[in-house]
């Protein structure tokens, strides 16, 4: 135990040192050197919604609150019993279909012989009329009997075509509830961790109702407010480093992602430096996603602490900003 003191006395000091470094950077601004701005923030993350597409009953959540899932993953399982026989239904539909369209066509070979014999019935008929064999009469009955052939057959296309559309309809239905069975199974769209867990096995949701919350952990940022003075020069992509409440000793790289376009009052929630300036801009500060996912089991949003951005690229890093989180920190 005595010779470990002066590891824990040397370790007690660097983080002091941080802190001590942290809190005077965390109040007052001017201690930056020129080409630095900063802002108080917190880590924060994009929030995804996991919901049914249709009401129905819950029949598995399988990922626990707080728990870390990978894009892909199955999130919670709806009950498909009524899916499935809708399912079963639409498929007997199609089957249907397809057996009256095969009378349909059989039927219609049938009205094309009729047709061909009223036609050559007919044709005889015409001969016969101009040789005076037969009257007028029997020459006019073969001819309706020619022209009731070709409307019979016209209708027996006519049902074979109506047979192709229900066929057609009843093949969407069943593709229908066969993508709805397939959303049943709910995914996580990307790398995450589950926030809420907000229905349990049992408990019918509507459509659109969330099951789960989960937080994304490919967008890890922090959000700040500068003044327009500070704001008007920042460059998307302008190098940061943000410090941490929990590691003072430590700044993580990031960059500006987003600068809004229009000023806002202060938010309450959001401590300045300069309490006086009342417009500000929202302003983010994105961790790269390559080093949040080498550390991704470690994430963790609502830290609070501080980001500084270079606003001048010739202007050289503090040293204390130049320091990297070892991986070791997390093994």
């Amino acid at each position: 135990m005595k010779k470990s003191s002066p590891i824990f006395f040397a370790l007690a000091v660097v983080v002091i040192a941080g802190a001590v470094y942290y809190s005077v950077i965390s109040q007052n601004g001017n201690q930056l050197p020129n080409g630095f701005v900063q802002g108080n923030g917190r880590i924060e993350a994009e929030q995804v919604e996991i919901a049914p597409t249709i009401a129905g009953r819950v029949a598995k959540v399988l990922a626990p609150e707080g728990g870390m899932v990978a894009a892909g993953d199955v999130l919670a399982e709806m009950d498909i019993d009524e899916l499935s026989a809708a399912l079963d239904r639409a498929k007997a539909e199609v089957a249907l279909a397809r057996q009256t369209k095969a009378e349909a066509e059989a039927l219609v070979l049938q009205r094309q012989s009729e047709k061909r014999r009223a036609a050559q019935e007919l044709e005889r008929a015409t001969a016969l009329l101009t040789g005076n064999t037969i009257s007028e009469t029997v020459f006019e009955e073969r001819e309706t009997i020619h022209q009731v052939a070709a409307a019979v057959l016209g209708a027996a296309k006519a049902r074979v075509a109506t047979a192709e559309s229900r066929i057609a309809a009843a093949e969407a239905e069943v593709r229908r509830i066969e993508a709805q069975i397939e959303d049943s199974t709910l995914l996580a769209p990307m790398p995450g961790r589950v926030l809420y867990r907000l229905a349990e096995p049992g408990e019918v949701v509507g459509s659109g109702e969330p099951i789960l919350t989960l937080l994304s952990l490919e967008n890890v940022y922090m959000e700040i407010f500068l003044p327009a003075r500070e704001a008007g020069l920042l460059p998307i992509g302008a190098e940061a480093r943000i410090v941490l409440d929990a590691l003072p000793e430590y700044a993580t790289p990031a960059y500006v992602s987003f600068v809004s376009p229009e000023a806002q009052f202060t938010p309450k929630q959001v401590e300045t430096l300069d309490e006086r300036e009342q417009l500000v801009f929202r302003v983010r500060v994105r961790i790269p996603q390559d080093l949040v996912e080498s550390r991704i089991e470690h994430v963790k949003t609502g830290l609070r602490g501080v980001a500084v951005i270079r606003i001048n690229s010739a202007s050289a890093w503090p040293e204390a900003l130049e320091q990297r989180i070892p991986q070791e920190l997390f093994e």
